[in-house]
């Protein structure tokens, strides 16, 4: 069931979702509250809906992701709409069109729901300047990825019933991941205590002009956390050397029992995916009663489901 709100609360009431960045509480509350029903319909023998009944979605996945295009593919057709995914590899893109080409060719199929992952920051909010429907960010470079910082957000709040107060330790690649971003701005925007935990070279000081912690120490940065959020190492991103090696990365910031038992005893380890298993994460901690992380990729179903429902709520003849 989906909670009870105050009618007088703003509602999400927006053409696109291309980041956490600009969106109010209550905008993110009400769509964490939309995503509390896809749950339960998730968990029904009848999963279909016939809420985008007649709509169109188009993946276009300039980046290759089966966790997120899957999640987003399954989310569109249990709500009833057509889903195309758009294979880059063997696309015009490839042939060296661009991607304002790209917008303009798919614009002219009269889709209403674009969903977009692309390498470079910024380009899905140029594509939605280009195109006539709506226009959801699955990622785009380091910059964001929305609906992974609320999906985590929904884990979390099944959880522990709130995120207000609550103290949430992000651990590792902070310099690279788009997941980190958009955590750190949902997450303070609703009055979370974050703290930011890794080696300087992913870590750079800088991110404490956001207001927020920032540790080298794990020990320290994870006293007292509510939630231990650990984040993949992105070596595909890196240019030169930011670690001296996996061995001793993992010693000094791979999350185990030894480095947990420094967050409160009841804290819950999350972790975006995919996982570097001895890398980032022991596995007996991904795989232990502590882990959340199988129900964050049950909750990106709902979620997606959710913001899909919402965009499409704000088109023409909806």
């Amino acid at each position: 069931m989906t909670p009870q709100r105050d009618p007088a609360l703003p509602t999400f009431a927006r053409k696109h979702l291309l980041g956490i960045d600009g969106l109010s509480p209550h905008e993110i509350n009400d769509l964490l509250d939309r995503a509390e029903a896809h749950v339960e319909i998730g968990r029904q023998v009848s999963k279909k809906l016939d809420t985008l009944r007649g709509r169109t979605q188009i993946n276009l996945f300039f980046e290759a992701s089966t966790r997120t295009q899957s999640s987003f593919e399954l989310a569109g057709k249990r709500l009833g709409a057509d889903v195309m995914n758009m294979s880059v590899a063997s696309s015009s893109v490839k042939k060296g069109e661009t991607l304002i080409d790209t917008a303009m060719t798919l614009n002219a199929m009269h889709p209403d729901i674009i969903v977009v992952r692309h390498h470079a920051a910024g380009a899905v909010a140029l594509l939605a300047q280009k195109v006539s429907c709506s226009v959801v960010n699955a990622g785009d470079g380091a910059h964001e990825h929305p609906t992974q910082a609320l999906l985590d957000a929904l884990t979390i709040r099944r959880h522990k019933g709130k995120i207000a107060r609550l103290t949430v330790a992000i651990c590792g690649d902070v310099l690279h991941s788009r997941v980190a971003r958009s955590n750190i701005l949902l997450l303070t925007a609703l009055d979370a205590r974050v703290r930011l935990v890794g080696p300087t070279t992913l870590v750079p000081p800088a991110f404490r002009d956001l207001g927020i912690e920032v540790t080298t120490d794990m020990k320290a940065g994870l006293k007292d956390a509510d939630i231990v959020m650990m984040l993949r190492l992105q070596r595909e991103r890196m240019q030169g050397s930011f670690v001296p090696s996996v061995r001793e990365y993992f010693r000094y910031y791979g999350l185990d029992q030894e480095k947990l038992a420094y967050a409160k005893p009841d804290a819950l380890v999350m972790h975006p995916g995919p996982m570097n298993r001895g890398v980032e994460i022991d596995p007996a901690i991904a795989d232990g009663p502590q882990s959340l992380i199988r129900e964050q990729v049950e909750m990106g179903v709902a979620v997606r489901m959710a913001v899909l429902d919402a965009v499409a709520r704000n088109l023409p003849n909806a």
